[in-house]
C-alpha cells in the first residue's frame, strides 16, 4: 500500500480518534493520518478545497475510516456524496461503528462500504481487525488515484 497517502479517519469524539491513530501504528501502518470531526470537513478534505487545496500537503487519501455517528455531516452524508461522486469513490471506506443495528449496517454497504466493524470492547481487538482488514486491502488491485475530486 503506499505509504504517503494519508488515512482520513473521519471520528468526532477525540478519544476514539486517537486511539484508532495509536492501534493503526501498532498494526504497523506508517501512513500519515488526517482526522476530521465530521463528513462535511472530508468533503473539503476529497474537494481540495481551503484548507486543503495543496496536494503536496493534502494528498487525494488510500483509505476512509469513517464513524457514523457525527455532527453537522454524518458517516452516511458522508457516503451518500462519495456515492454520487464516482472519481472520488474509488477508495476503500470502512465503517468503524459502536452501532450494530442492522438497519446502519445495511444502509452503510447499500452507500457502498467496502467493511463495517463494529468498535472492540479492547485495544488489541481493534489492533488485530486493522490488520486482518488491511491485509486483505494488501492484496487487492487500486486504481489510480484522482488529484480532486
Amino acid at each position: 500500500m503506499d505509504e504517503e497517502l494519508p488515512i482520513l479517519i473521519a471520528e468526532d469524539n477525540e478519544d476514539d480518534a486517537m486511539i484508532l491513530q495509536r492501534a493503526l501504528r501498532k498494526a504497523g501502518f506508517k501512513h500519515p493520518f488526517h482526522v476530521s470531526k465530521n463528513g462535511a470537513d472530508m468533503i473539503a478534505y476529497f474537494k481540495g478545497q481551503k484548507p486543503y487545496e495543496d496536494r503536496r500537503t493534502f494528498p487525494f487519501p488510500r483509505i476512509l475510516i469513517t464513524d457514523l455517528k457525527m455532527p453537522i455531516m454524518d458517516g452516511f452524508q458522508l457516503l451518500e456524496w462519495l456515492q454520487k461522486h464516482a472519481e472520488c469513490n474509488v477508495i476503500p471506506r470502512l465503517v468503524l461503528s459502536s452501532s450494530q443495528a442492522e438497519k446502519d449496517v445495511v444502509r452503510a454497504y447499500q452507500l457502498g462500504v467496502n467493511s463495517y466493524l463494529q468498535k472492540p470492547a479492547t485495544f488489541g481487538e481493534l489492533v488485530e481487525n486493522l490488520r486482518l482488514v488491511f491485509s486483505y486491502w494488501n492484496m487487492c488491485v487500486k486504481p489510480s488515484i484522482p488529484a480532486k475530486c
